[in-house]
């Protein structure tokens, strides 16, 4: 059997690791994207954004991201409901809830972005 310690110094030390790493992801998407847009200053027509996004690494990246966004959001909303929704059913039907959203989220941006 294993003794699992469920307070102290190190628990959510990896939930808290996860936020910090997903939001670096974040944040330099939003750099790249940012410097997409000051690059595409002077023309700005539907086929240089097809040109973009139409790049293999453009759609891995975007991909990775939404992937970020979507564990991110998976790890403060899971955190929302376990600190602030106190019956059990109700904390289970929302976790289930969520995670279907967000795996749908996922499936779908499939669709988009390939």
């Amino acid at each position: 059997m294993v003794d699992r310690k469920l307070a102290g110094a190190h628990y959510g030390l990896r939930d808290w690791a996860a936020q910090r790493i997903t939001a670096v992801i974040m944040i330099v998407y939003a750099a790249v994207f940012f410097l997409f847009l000051i690059g595409m200053a002077g023309a700005q027509d539907y086929s240089q954004w097809q040109a973009f996004f139409g790049k293999t690494w453009v759609k891995v990246f975007t991909q990775t991201t939404l992937f970020a966004l979507l564990f991110h959001a998976w790890v403060g909303i899971r955190d929302l409901w376990m600190d602030y929704i106190k019956p059990f059913g109700l904390r289970l039907t929302l976790h289930c809830a969520t995670i279907v959203w967000l795996v749908m989220c996922a499936v779908y941006s499939f669709k988009v972005i390939w």
